[in-house]
């Protein structure tokens, strides 16, 4: 086992690694940026040492700073965490040349599957389905034909990168050029590549995806799927396993086939298979994340299983020792991921944490880096925190989770706390209706029932001011009281009736 590992990596994330090195009696080196001196990863590292500038590219993309630290250390091995780093093959491959292992897949089988379109190709080579699309790369001149091809809806996605990030949803050909434009344009500035590719957008879907684990030697194993359908343009918010809407037949089926498809491809340590299931239970490959994914708690939680320990002995050659029937899953797990956004609007907010409050349990568990004095930034992922809670059952998993959220107290920067405790106490999402258009529908539900609750109460305010004027024979211009205090409510009401207001409680 090694000695000593880098964690080429910052956040919750980071001292989530630090955690499990710190049970195994592994020595950790922690590197962060300026914006990062403080920051919790570099507190509980036993080492800890500065990058550079905040912007990412002068930190944590910086390989050659991040070696150069792991040669100074005599680190043994590098941990990429997710993001930054963790899917790329070039920096994989230049912990292999200079003698440090990384831990995660491969290189060469990275670049493989990070090639969506290359991914497909060895989907159908290992009999499994992927969605009607593209196999080729589609630039502004082939646009068209290739979207007649497909036929709409479809999705515009790029063949490199992740996260949700470039992809478009495309409902009739007078959409398809403008769309093109800016997907090019986002892929471009994100992930340095434009290739895009079409695929036909599966509505009323299901999006889950299967963990799966192997070793150098062939052995893959699965440690069964999440639903990760809620999501707000692509970009996934809640996530809970097991899938309640699969039959058991189907969650063999998925998990098998996930299997299937990592044995093909001679895949090596943690990484995730997505899918898309339709109402009718037809399948559909999507893509292999190669790393450790951010909701990889919520099968912690119901395996029992480190998936960072697993992570650490395979890449230090030993064999995956568990097997198929040693997984057993029990219970029920969720998470809510906790982004600084306003809860109506969305848009990003910045600031210093003023007040934290996080919650605790024996079925509760918090992923964070949090502290007072907290800065968030725009420099990096917008992810705060992970709440996650378990249960026996799903319902008793949910109210777990609500629980625990009316007690995570944040001050100083808005975040979307209302709102996830809103999606859960949704009749919809209780009753696991729900498939991946579900938040935009809702959302746009609310604000239809908020819009209409604002014009009831406007019109009971004009109501009450005129019949106010007729017994004194005042004028509503003379800013009577009754206009002032209940236009007051019309206002505020529905924010008063969800609980939102400055607090984040």
């Amino acid at each position: 086992m090694f000695r000593k590992i880098l964690i080429a990596n910052r956040g919750e994330i980071a001292c989530r690694i630090i955690r499990t090195c710190q049970r195994m009696g592994i020595k950790t080196v922690a590197v962060y940026s300026q914006a990062d001196e403080n920051a919790l990863h570099a507190r509980l590292a036993d080492e800890a040492h500065y990058l550079g500038a905040s912007a990412p590219k002068e930190s944590y993309l910086h390989s050659a700073k991040i070696l150069q630290i792991a040669r100074d250390t005599s680190t043994e091995a590098i941990h990429p965490g997710y993001g930054f780093l963790s899917q790329s093959p070039a920096f994989a491959r230049e912990c292999e040349e200079s003698g440090i292992c990384f831990i995660g897949p491969k290189a060469d089988v990275m670049q493989l599957l990070g090639d969506k379109l290359e991914a497909r190709k060895l989907a159908k080579k290992a009999r499994v389905d992927v969605l009607p699309g593209t196999d080729y790369e589609v630039d502004a001149a082939s646009a068209k034909d290739a979207a007649g091809e497909v036929g709409f809806p479809l999705m515009i996605k790029a063949a490199e990168g992740g996260g949700g990030i470039g992809i478009y949803a495309v409902q009739s050909m007078d959409q398809l050029m403008p769309l093109m434009e800016r997907a090019s344009q986002t892929v471009e500035k994100s992930f340095g590549s434009s290739r895009l590719y079409f695929e036909r957008q599966l509505e009323d879907a299901s999006h889950i995806e299967v963990q799966i684990i192997g070793d150098e030697y062939g052995n893959v194993i699965h440690l069964h799927e999440r639903d990760c359908s809620i999501q707000r343009r692509n970009q996934k918010v809640i996530e809970e396993t097991p899938a309640v809407r699969l039959t058991e037949p189907l969650r063999r089926k998925i998990c098998n086939l996930a299997v299937r498809f990592a044995r093909f491809v001679k895949y090596s340590n943690a990484g995730t298979v997505e899918f898309l299931v339709s109402g009718d239970g037809q399948i559909y490959f999507l893509e292999i994340n190669t790393r450790l994914q951010v909701e990889h708690g919520v099968t912690e939680l119901v395996t029992g299983v480190d998936l960072v320990e697993l992570q650490l002995r395979i890449a230090a050659g030993e064999h995956l020792l568990l097997c198929q029937k040693d997984i057993k899953a029990k219970g029920h797990a969720i998470e809510a991921r906790i982004y600084p956004e306003d809860p109506e609007t969305f848009l990003p907010d910045v600031g210093t944490i003023t007040e934290l409050h996080e919650p605790s349990g024996e079925h509760v568990r918090v992923d964070s880096a949090l502290w007072p004095g907290y800065k968030v930034l725009l420099d990096y992922e917008s992810l705060l925190a992970k709440v996650m809670a378990s249960g026996e059952s799903r319902e008793e998993a949910i109210d777990r989770l609500l629980e625990a959220l009316l007690n995570f107290r944040i001050e100083g920067v808005k975040c979307n706390i209302p709102l996830l405790r809103d999606v859960l106490m949704s009749p919809d999402f209780r009753a696991a209706t729900h498939d991946t258009g579900f938040l935009a529908d809702w959302m746009k539900q609310r604000k239809e029932q908020s819009d209409r609750e604002v014009a009831a109460a406007i019109g009971t305010a004009v109501a009450l001011a005129f019949q106010f004027q007729t017994k004194s024979g005042l004028s509503v211009l003379a800013n009577s009281n009754p206009w002032r205090e209940e236009g007051r409510r019309a206002q505020t009401a529905p924010f008063v009736r969800r609980g939102w207001g400055r607090s984040n409680w």
